[in-house]
C-alpha cells in the first residue's frame, strides 16, 4: 500500500499521509491548520454555496476549522463567528457541554459552548463549518449543543466527506475522501 494520498481540490494537489487507525481502518491525514492556500480556495468555494443561505452566525469546531470559519467568516460578511471549545476554559461563563466521540481521537471528549457564546446564538440561523465529516460524530454532537443553546442549524458545510459521509444528502462539501481498509 502506498504512504500517502493524492488530494485534487480545484487547482490544488496535496500529499495526506496515511495512518492507520486500527486494525481495519487507515485513513488519509488531513490537516488544515497552516495551510493558507487551501483554506482560502476552500472558503471561496463553499462561500459560493452559501450564497442564497440566510444565517447569523458561523460555528465550527476547535481547532482544524478555526481557519476555514474565520476565511468563510470574512468572506460572508459575518464579522464574528462561534467555536465550540473541546475543554471548559477558566474565561467561559456557565459553559453548555455535550460528550463527543470522533474517529480520529481515541480519548473521551466533549465539546463546550461558552454560556456567553450561547446567549448570543439564541433564537439564531447558524452554519456548521468542519474541516472533514467523517463518522459524524462531531456534528452530531455540535448539533445538539447547538440545539440546547436555541441556535437552529441551517447548514452543514465541510472542505472533505470522508468515507462514508460522502454519501449523506444533509451536508454540503467539496470533495470526498476515501477510508482504507487495512489488511
Amino acid at each position: 500500500m502506498s504512504t500517502t494520498y493524492t488530494l485534487t481540490l480545484g487547482p490544488l494537489t496535496r500529499q495526506l499521509p496515511l495512518i492507520k487507525l486500527n486494525d481495519t481502518t487507515t485513513i488519509a491525514s488531513f490537516v488544515l491548520l497552516g495551510d493558507a492556500e487551501l483554506t482560502t480556495y476552500a472558503a471561496e468555494q463553499l462561500n459560493q454555496r452559501l450564497a442564497d443561505v440566510d444565517f447569523d452566525y458561523l460555528v465550527t469546531m476547535e481547532s482544524k476549522g478555526i481557519p476555514l470559519a474565520q476565511a468563510l467568516s470574512q468572506l460572508t460578511n459575518h464579522p464574528r463567528f462561534i467555536v465550540l471549545r473541546k475543554s471548559i476554559k477558566d474565561y467561559m461563563r456557565t459553559p453548555l457541554t455535550t460528550p463527543v466521540q470522533s474517529i480520529t481521537t481515541s480519548a473521551d471528549q466533549e465539546l463546550v459552548l461558552d454560556g456567553t457564546d450561547a446567549a448570543l446564538i439564541q433564537g439564531k440561523r447558524v452554519v456548521i463549518v468542519d474541516d472533514v465529516i467523517s463518522s459524524g460524530g462531531s456534528l452530531a454532537t455540535a448539533q445538539t449543543l447547538l440545539a440546547k443553546a436555541g441556535a437552529t442549524v441551517v447548514r452543514k458545510v465541510a472542505i472533505l466527506a470522508e468515507g462514508p459521509a460522502a454519501k449523506r444528502s444533509d451536508i454540503d462539501f467539496l470533495a470526498p475522501l476515501p477510508l482504507f481498509t487495512t489488511k
